[in-house]
């Protein structure tokens, strides 16, 4: 009988993802990213490992879960913008802010902070921005956009969100992450002369 049946707990208890998640972040950090174990992590939350991959191909994709929603978020008000191509990124990444980023915060903080610690982690942190960047460039040709002019939009505007997103990130003083895309844009317009 497994230790978690020994003491008594329900095989079905409630909000098992978050459960996971939220005892995955805390032994990252505690333990780091390679010295926790996906049974550390089911542990924690008081489940079974079991549990844990019905959920959760593996203890990477606890801090991945959600990319394919911000990917379609993004790509999704790109196509749906009347701007201009680079607006149209812009105004995509600002919208991210609030509806994925702003009301988590501190999650999203501590997430960084174990993907930055971890190589294997931050080269597909970095894969998944490159998916979105193709995913843009995709969008914006869909519209009628140079396949040129839609890989520019979409790399530049990519640039200016993970330069905001960076600064937000190590700034813990508050403010919304949007206004960091718009005004990281302004300084490299600023830098570019216009």
């Amino acid at each position: 009988m497994s230790k978690c049946y020994t003491r008594g707990m329900s095989r079905w208890q409630p909000n098992a993802v978050q459960r996971l998640q939220q005892a995955a972040m805390e032994l990252f950090l505690e333990r780091g990213y390679e010295g926790t174990t996906v049974g550390d992590i089911a542990g924690r939350a008081e489940l079974t490992e079991r549990t844990f991959f019905r959920y959760f191909a593996d203890k990477r994709e606890v801090l991945f879960a959600g990319s394919e929603e911000y990917e379609r978020f993004v790509v999704g008000a790109v196509a749906a913008s009347p701007a201009e191509p680079l607006e149209a990124v812009i105004a995509a990444y600002e919208a991210t802010a609030p509806a994925l980023f702003d009301f988590r915060a501190e999650q999203v903080r501590l997430r960084w902070r174990v993907i930055a610690a971890n190589e294997e982690l931050l080269e597909r942190e970095l894969k998944k921005g490159g998916r979105v960047a193709a995913g843009i460039t995709a969008a914006l040709v869909a519209k009628g956009v140079s396949p040129t002019a839609a890989a520019l939009a979409a790399e530049v505007g990519s640039a200016v969100f993970r330069n905001a997103f960076d600064r937000w990130v190590a700034d813990t003083t508050g403010g919304p992450l949007a206004g960091r895309v718009r005004a990281t844009l302004a300084e490299l317009k600023s830098v570019l002369g216009n």
